[in-house]
């Protein structure tokens, strides 16, 4: 998206440390001298215990008329009356990818997955001795994110499509799908089993550039990854549709340590920096990013990463290095 206006963000801090980590991320926006309207929005656990009601049809068009979102971090309690607020937010405003970069001293790599069906599909029948998840595959959904990682893996070394169709029939729709867009698209491609691309992650991270795969294998994977290049609140994310997108931290609300001022930035930090890329502003972007860089170098550590600053800290280690 280009964004000659200010662009209209929805800013949904969640629950947790999101309130937290959004704040540190639109402090370095301001310190960058990022130009958009901030429209707040509250939704999430807190809200429904609050309410009774965690997104609301309301909520729902505010964001709708925002040209995107910056997202701090939802909690979900395994309460069978409450619906996951991110996920209805992907099936509404139909963020079919989510991207998930993964960057430190010695790796590169990113992780394309599906994001609005597989076994999020959200068709669920659920009973005392037994229960039900419909795993859904569609050439379409297939085809769209075959092509979002095609067009990402572009001028990169290789897309690797990560699947498990030696047991899962659905995968083998999958696998053709993206096979064929990359042939098409003249990408080099290859396919790995979900279970050896897995281990392939601990062992030689080095060989992966671009991987695009279903929702729960993505969604797996991506922590995993995470934890290679050394923690959770290092890595952003965006969710892409066709004409909105909302970017967040890959970490969960972390309830354990909200409140004490040690959640890590750097992912709410990094999600806002390519949300300003989305948004049509690579200079800004590319600026947040070697701050943070130049931040980690330094020493600028919460205690997830081994250091001893607090979110604050790091936070104004970021805007001091802002060039």
């Amino acid at each position: 998206m280009s964004c000659a206006r200010a662009a209209k963000v929805a800013v949904i801090p969640g629950d947790g440390i999101g309130p937290e980590v959004v704040k540190s991320a639109l402090d370095v926006l301001k310190a960058a001298g990022a130009d958009f309207e901030s429209v707040p929005v509250e939704i999430g656990y807190g809200r429904w215990k609050r309410t009774g009601q965690a997104l609301s049809e309301e909520d729902l068009q505010t964001i709708r008329e925002c040209d995107c979102a910056l997202f701090g971090a939802i909690t979900t309690p395994p309460d069978p009356n409450y619906r996951s607020v991110l996920l209805r937010l992907r099936h509404e405003l139909d963020l079919y990818a989510n991207i998930r970069p993964f960057h430190s001293a010695a790796l590169d790599f990113i992780i394309v997955r599906e994001n609005t069906e597989g076994l999020y599909s959200g068709q669920e029948e659920v009973g005392e001795e037994e229960a039900r998840t419909v795993r859904v595959i569609t050439r379409r959904c297939s085809e769209r994110i075959a092509e979002k990682a095609c067009e990402i893996a572009s001028g990169r070394r290789r897309l690797t499509i990560v699947h498990k169709s030696n047991v899962l029939h659905s995968d083998r729709l999958f696998l053709k799908a993206a096979l064929a867009v990359a042939k098409r698209r003249g990408v080099p491609a290859e396919d790995m089993l979900v279970d050896a691309a897995a281990y392939n992650l601990v062992v030689n991270p080095q060989r992966f550039d671009v991987i695009v795969t279903t929702n729960l294998f993505g969604d797996i994977l991506s922590d995993e990854a995470a934890g290679v290049i050394g923690s959770l609140g290092l890595c952003a994310s965006a969710n892409i549709g066709l004409d909105f997108a909302l970017f967040e931290p890959i970490h969960g609300s972390a309830p354990d340590i909200a409140g004490k001022g040690i959640a890590n930035p750097i992912g709410a930090i990094r999600s806002a920096s390519m949300m300003m890329e989305w948004l049509g502003v690579p200079g800004l972007a590319h600026q947040m990013e070697k701050a943070v860089q130049k931040a980690l170098e330094k020493g600028a550590r919460t205690p997830d990463l081994g250091g001893e600053c607090g979110t604050q800290e790091v936070t104004a280690a970021v805007i001091e290095l802002l060039e």
